[in-house]
């Protein structure tokens, strides 16, 4: 397999998870347990954080230690700044998360509806750069990023969008939308990993020396969604474990996509 099809497949496999999770909607009546929900939650913030450190912080480690650097030093500083990156757009950006009245970011005329995807949507642009950022790691011939470790965070990243998918579509249907226009805002939400990936591949190619600066970044912005919105929405309502429990599973997966295809 050429490069090309190799970073297709790569961009393709996550935007698959998310639209297969959308879909849910067909299948499924009535809204999602909450149980479930807390559930699906806390496995993408396992499967998040393991991603984060695994596919992008360790390599980006590897990376500065093989250039003969401070190898903490652009691992810290990317992973500060892409906390940093997504502490800005949340700020900025209108949204509203499942379990709140209160939306965040600016102040705007947008819908309920709208602003839930936009909450999504900005899940899933650290997701994107991670994918992207891992491809043009691959691409750039090193052999700390292979063809298989770039797959793992493609794999795990579609599976964690596919509970993903299903959380944001589900409610849309609830709040009075058609199953076809809660499908169709469900897959428009993923859409931004593909397109994000692929301008991060661009934008690496032209400054390869920083690789490891973009791989912590990705990995600052994916913490930051976890922290801050996955595992707070996880926990909320009625105390549960089950969203502790998610998150264990979700981690351990990982591990082992890593450990097998890495």
């Amino acid at each position: 397999m050429n490069d090309f099809w190799k970073v297709a497949v790569g961009l393709a496999i996550p935007l698959l998870g998310t639209t297969l999770g959308s879909a849910m909607v067909f299948f499924l009546r009535g809204e999602m347990r909450p149980g479930l929900q807390k559930a699906m939650l806390g496995f993408a913030s396992g499967v998040m954080i393991a991603a984060s450190v695994w596919s992008l912080l360790i390599p980006a480690i590897e990376m500065a230690e093989a250039a003969g650097g401070v190898a903490w030093v652009p691992a810290v500083t990317g992973f500060l700044l892409g906390i940093g990156f997504l502490l800005l757009l949340d700020t900025l950006i209108p949204h509203l998360h499942m379990d709140s009245a209160q939306p965040e970011g600016r102040p705007c005329g947008l819908g309920k509806s709208l602003m839930l995807v936009l909450a999504v949507t900005l899940h899933n642009i650290p997701e994107g750069m991670a994918v992207g950022v891992v491809l043009a790691g691959m691409l750039s011939g090193g052999s700390v990023i292979t063809t298989a470790g770039a797959l793992a965070l493609a794999v795990g990243i579609a599976i964690q969008n596919f509970p993903e998918g299903a959380i944001i579509s589900m409610p849309l249907v609830s709040s009075g939308l058609s199953k076809g226009r809660a499908f169709r805002y469900g897959f428009l939400s993923g859409v931004v990993e593909p397109v994000g990936a692929a301008i991060t591949i661009l934008l690496t190619s032209l400054v390869t020396p920083v690789l490891p600066y973009i791989l912590s970044f990705a990995a600052g912005a994916m913490i930051y969604v976890v922290v801050e919105e996955l595992i707070p929405e996880a926990q909320a309502g009625e105390h549960s474990n089950i969203g502790t429990v998610g998150a264990a599973l979700g981690f351990a997966l990982m591990m082992v996509l890593d450990v097998a295809l890495g």
